[in-house]
């Protein structure tokens, strides 16, 4: 999902870093732990596990879950929420490549 182009040389700078368990996590968003499980099961954040198992999760991972949360909160179904913020991702990625492109083009194509 995020771009991996550039890594932070401090963890604490990373977006993709699990820092925060399910506990945590939850509270941060203000919903329960089967909240996270769920959006895991509708395949739109997969948490990495700690050594002991335990699910952890990233900041990026945590704005996604926050916009599912929104979407929920406003009455979407929980599968529906995640195909949106998923579909709604994809288009952020789209156009920050196209933006990229034309940028590229821009600085290679000859002035007329």
């Amino acid at each position: 999902m995020p771009p991996s182009s550039t890594r932070p040389t401090n963890k604490l700078d990373d977006d993709d870093y699990p820092a925060y368990t399910m506990g945590r996590a939850a509270e941060m968003l203000g919903t329960s732990p089967a909240f996270l499980r769920a959006l895991g099961e509708n395949r739109l954040i997969t948490p990495l596990r700690s050594d002991g198992g335990h699910r952890r999760y990233s900041r990026y991972q945590l704005r996604i879950a926050a916009r599912a949360r929104e979407l929920v909160d406003q009455g979407t179904k929980i599968e529906d929420a995640c195909r949106i913020v998923i579909l709604e991702d994809q288009l952020e990625e789209a156009q920050r490549i196209n933006e990229e492109l034309r940028a590229e083009r821009a600085t290679t194509s000859p002035s007329t």
